[in-house]
C-alpha cells in the first residue's frame, strides 16, 4: 500500500484515479483548488478513511511542500483544461501549467518521490502525420495564437520532468493523455462530447466548429485511469513519456451525427466558424491520432472501450442529471 498525492484529484480524470486507487487499498490525498474539479466528483469514496481532501492551489507552496511531504508518489493532473479555457484565459493557463509544476516538481525532489505528470497530445500541434508516436515533431502556429501558448507550456512541464529525471535523478513519468471522455467531464470549457451530447439530448442544434472534417480519437477515461495506474506500478516507466489514448478516429461532423443517433434526437448539426466559436486567427489540427505501441509494449495495456460505448455512457450520466433535477 502507497500514499499517492493527486492534484486535481477532484476533476474529471483525478477524481476517477483516486477512486481506483482507494479501491484496490492506496492511501490518497487529494489536492484541489476547485476552480474547476468539484467535491462533487468524490461522493463515491468521501466516506472511506483512506481518502484525505485538501482544497489548495498548486500554486502554493506552502501547500503543495506538505502534501509532497506526507505521500509517496506524486501525480500532478492540476492544470488548465479545455480550449475554450486557454483561449479566453491564456495568462491563467500558462501561469497554472507551468509555475504549478515548478512547485509540484521542485516538492518532489525535496522529498524525493515519484512524480507522474500529466502531459497533452497538444504537444504535437499541427502535425498530422498520424499516428503520433512520442517521438514525432511539434508543429506549431504563432506563438501569438493562445493554443500554440498552452502547447508550450505543456511542453515546458514535460523539459522540467525530463531534466529533472536527468540531472537530479528524480524518479519522473510523463503521459501525454489523447482526449479522454467519460462521465464527470463538464461541457463548461469547451469540450465536445459532453457538449454535443447535451445539445442532443436538449433537443438543441449540435454545433459543430469548422468543417467538421477534422477528426479525433476518444479514449474512456476508466481505460485511461488504467493506463495510469500500470505505469505508476511499472519502475521501467521512469524517466519516459508516454502517448495514452484510443485509435478509434471519427471526424467531429461524424461524431455529431453519431451523437443524434445514439441519444435518438432530432437536432440538426449547424456549422460555426472558427473565429466566431473562438478568435480571431484560431488554428486546429487536421488528425490526431496516438501510437500507443510503447505503453502496450511496457504494461500490456490498450484502449478497450469503443467510442459508442463512450457516447451512452456520457448520455447516461445527463439524462441521470436532468431526472434529479
Amino acid at each position: 500500500m502507497a500514499r499517492y498525492l493527486i492534484t486535481g484529484g477532484a476533476g474529471f480524470i483525478g477524481s476517477h484515479l483516486v477512486e481506483a486507487l482507494v479501491a484496490r487499498g492506496d492511501e490518497v490525498v487529494v489536492l484541489d483548488s476547485l476552480a474547476t474539479g468539484r467535491l462533487a466528483n468524490l461522493d463515491a469514496v468521501r466516506g472511506s478513511p483512506l481518502l484525505t481532501f485538501t482544497q489548495g492551489s498548486v500554486l502554493d507552496e506552502l501547500a503543495v511542500d506538505q502534501a509532497v511531504r506526507n505521500c509517496d508518489v506524486v501525480v500532478h493532473l492540476a492544470a488548465a483544461v479545455g480550449v475554450k479555457l486557454i483561449v479566453e484565459e491564456p495568462l491563467y493557463s500558462l501561469t497554472t501549467n507551468i509555475k504549478g509544476a515548478i512547485t509540484v516538481l521542485e516538492a518532489a525532489h525535496r522529498y524525493r518521490r515519484k512524480a507522474m505528470v500529466a502531459s497533452s497530445s497538444e504537444i504535437y500541434g499541427k502535425n498530422s502525420d498520424v499516428p503520433l508516436d512520442e517521438q514525432s515533431d511539434r508543429v506549431l502556429g504563432s506563438p501569438a495564437v493562445a493554443r500554440w501558448a498552452y502547447s508550450t507550456s505543456k511542453a515546458v512541464d514535460e523539459i522540467l520532468a525530463y531534466a529533472y529525471h536527468r540531472e537530479r535523478d528524480l524518479p519522473t513519468i510523463v503521459v501525454r493523455l489523447f482526449n479522454t471522455v467519460g462521465p464527470r467531464q463538464s461541457p463548461a470549457y469547451g469540450m465536445v462530447i459532453p457538449r454535443l451530447v447535451r445539445q442532443a439530448l436538449a433537443g438543441e442544434p449540435l454545433t459543430v466548429y469548422g468543417d467538421g472534417s477534422q477528426t479525433r480519437c476518444f479514449c474512456h477515461v476508466a481505460d485511461v485511469v488504467r493506463a495510469l495506474v500500470s505505469l505508476l506500478d511499472e519502475p521501467q516507466a521512469e524517466g519516459d513519456v508516454f502517448n495514452i489514448g484510443s485509435s478509434e478516429e471519427i471526424s467531429i461532423a461524424d461524431l455529431a451525427r453519431l451523437i443524434i443517433k445514439r441519444t435518438g434526437s432530432v437536432s440538426e448539426i449547424v456549422y460555426t466558424p472558427y473565429d466566431v466559436a473562438y478568435e480571431t486567427g484560431f488554428e486546429d489540427m487536421a488528425r490526431r491520432v496516438p501510437d500507443t505501441t510503447k505503453v502496450h509494449a511496457l504494461t500490456g495495456w490498450v484502449a478497450t472501450a469503443g467510442l459508442t460505448e463512450i457516447l451512452d455512457d456520457v448520455a447516461q450520466e445527463v439524462r441521470d442529471a436532468t431526472a434529479l433535477a
